[in-house]
């Protein structure tokens, strides 16, 4: 039945198509190009063209239905973690090869131009000894003024290209020992000065930072994360624990990396102790300066001056891989708007801030720790290699004295780890107990010059040594990286720490010609202080003392922009915000131990001027009303 309803249907529109065909000839003419057949383009008539029906075009233009949303943002922040670990490990290994290199041409230049008869007969009258002591001055005089420009210069180049540049510039120095001179050695060295606080400083920074960053690709799905406000205490402790315990165990190598050219090039020229050592009569707590009446001819023959060459060009060399490693394999630490918000606070603001921050109490009292923690790095390598080392077991055991003081502080590094489970002070002040233990030691011991018995017990002092540094290295970058959470004040924190740091190196260098007993009490006294100042911090910390911070300034961007459009909505990772949403946070835990005091007062302030402005608008009308009554009495 229904195809018989259907036949009359098309009957009757075939009718009516074709008397309009006929009234309209336009329409007759597009009928009759519909009914000509169409002719591939192949040339071949009648070929079947494909068509596709209603349901392929939806599968075609529809969502894909094996695409798991998901799936794939669980792939891509797993990319990113990847690429995070990366960084740290290209980071580290980065400053292990530049401090590597820097410290073992420093001592191989220092023990070449040592000899009496290499400065004769290489250098004539050119005056090797007092190039090197303006050499030295240049590399430890300098760093004082480091904390005046270092947050500048971060913050203007960017926490990884203040990497690059600073590690370029300790390629620069390893490159101007081709041409050994008083203009190609000192402004170098000078350069190496002013270059040690702003890489040190961007390191730490970068490590703290790539804890943060994988904490928010790890917990991407957290609303702070994905609002990019702050996220909760202590949330990014255990990546910064883990990292910093990565980037140190790597830096102790350093010290192995630099007695490469002593082991394998320089011992090969060196005299046996019983001719360097032969009129030295005093070594240990009895010693005076480095090694008192030390042979000034060290070499047995002379290296060929293309062997020489050869070892600085593998130098060179291990210098330009880190300059590359930093270059293509480390990311940015921050995103290009951050960077623009980290810079627009104001260069005076930048400049200040590091000081500023002194306020805070924390940072107060850890800066006899970051003191002595430069003192016992340098004095394990100077003092006691030599003073004890080298004047009882010979120079050409230097080498491996440092090897294993490197070995000791590289393996227990990961002794750091511990502050995942115990409480944070506990592997820091088990470092500084240990080193107590071996100053004590060490003043009451004086092992006799040229004495080959004595080794043993160099090695295990120089292991035992190399377990407190480990310790407190890193224990006290961890430390920072837990107080400043906040990414705008990391770089002045650390620029603090290392300014201090290399102060400490400068004392050093000072005391270089004192007695050693003189030194140990030094640092025995600077070991005492740390304690009772860390252990008072952490006491006022227990009791919920409040300490201050400065406020970081928002962003005054001077370019307008599509990003600044509106200042509401402003892709700014939540700084324009983020100074509110920290006072309300603070404020609300009233007996927190660590709230801000500053923002207390910021508060205050912002109350007393409302009250000011009610005040003056009330005074302004009431003056405004006593003069129209005076006029309406005029009238």
């Amino acid at each position: 039945m229904a195809s018989g309803v259907i036949e009359p249907l098309e009957q009757y529109d075939s009718v009516i198509r074709e008397d309009r065909e006929e009234n309209d000839p336009d329409l007759q003419f597009d009928s009759e190009i519909r009914e000509e057949p169409e002719v591939p383009q192949n040339g071949l008539a009648g070929a079947a063209i494909p068509q596709m029906d209603e349901a392929q075009i939806d599968d075609f233009l529809g969502t894909n239905q094996d695409y798991n949303e998901e799936e794939e943002e669980r792939k891509y922040f797993r990319r990113k973690r990847l690429a995070v670990i990366k960084n740290v490990f290209v980071a580290s290994i980065g400053g292990m090869l530049t401090y590597g290199v820097y410290m073992g041409l420093l001592q191989m230049q220092l023990i070449l131009h040592y000899d009496e008869t290499y400065r004769e007969v290489k250098y004539s009258n050119m005056g090797l000894q007092d190039i090197d002591n303006k050499m030295l001055m240049g590399i430890n005089v300098t760093p004082i003024v480091g904390l005046l420009y270092t947050p500048v210069l971060i913050r203007f180049l960017g926490t990884k290209w203040m990497m690059f540049l600073a590690v370029g510039i300790y390629a620069l120095f390893v490159s101007t020992n081709y041409w050994e001179r008083y203009y190609t050695l000192v402004p170098s060295a000078v350069a190496i000065g002013m270059a040690i606080v702003p890489l040190w400083a961007s390191m730490g920074n970068y490590i703290t930072r790539m804890a943060q960053k994988y904490y928010e690709y790890v917990n991407y799905k957290e609303e702070h994360v994905q609002e990019q406000k702050k996220p909760p205490k202590g949330a990014s402790y255990q990546y910064i624990i883990i990292f910093q315990t990565i980037f140190f165990f790597f830096f102790h190598l350093s010290f192995v990396c630099a007695e490469m050219p002593m082991v394998f090039f320089l011992n090969n020229y060196l005299y046996p102790s019983n001719h360097t050592l032969y009129n030295v009569k005093r070594c240990g707590t009895n010693g005076v300066g480095i090694i008192e009446n030390l042979n000034k001819t060290v070499l047995q023959h002379l290296p060929r001056s293309m062997d020489l060459i050869t070892v600085e060009s593998v130098l060179m060399a291990a210098a330009f891989i880190s300059m590359l490693l930093i270059l293509i394999l480390c990311g940015a630490a921050y995103r290009p708007t951050e960077e623009i918000d980290l810079r627009s606070i104001g260069w005076g603001n930048i400049f200040q801030l590091p000081f500023k921050h002194m306020r805070d109490y924390r940072l107060r009292h850890l800066v006899p720790m970051f003191i002595y923690s430069g003192f016992e790095t340098l004095f394990a390598c100077t003092g006691f290699a030599l003073t004890y080392g080298v004047c009882s077991i010979g120079m050409e055991n230097l080498g491996y004295i440092i090897i294993a003081f490197g070995l000791s502080a590289s393996l227990f590094s990961c002794l750091s780890l511990t502050m995942l489970r115990v409480p944070r002070y506990a592997p820091l002040l088990a470092g500084v107990a240990l080193q107590f233990v071996l100053i004590i030691a060490l003043f009451a011991w004086a092992p006799p010059p040229n004495s080959g018995s004595q080794s043993k017990w160099i090695y295990v002092i120089a292991i035992l040594w190399g377990i407190g540094t480990a310790l407190n290295k890193t224990g006290i970058s961890t430390l920072l990286g837990m107080f400043y959470e906040n990414k705008e004040r990391q770089d002045f924190v650390f620029t603090v720490y290392h300014w201090w740091q290399a102060m400490a190196i400068f004392v050093v260098y000072l005391w270089s010609s004192i007695m050693m007993k003189a030194k140990l009490s030094i640092m025995l006294v600077t070991l005492i202080a740390s304690v009772i100042s860390y252990i008072w911090m952490e006491w006022k910390l227990a009791h919920g003392v409040r300490y201050r911070i400065p406020k970081i300034p928002k962003p005054r961007h001077k370019v307008r922009g599509y990003r600044y459009l509106e200042d509401e909505n402003s892709d700014e990772s939540g700084s324009d915000s983020k100074d509110e949403d920290e006072e309300e946070e603070e404020l609300r835990s009233g007996n927190d131990s660590e709230t801000d005091e500053s923002l207390c007062s910021d508060d205050s302030e912002r109350k007393r001027k409302k009250k000011k402005k009610r005040r003056r608008k009330k005074k302004q009308e009431n003056e405004r009303n006593d003069d129209d009554d005076e006029l309406l009495g005029d009238l």
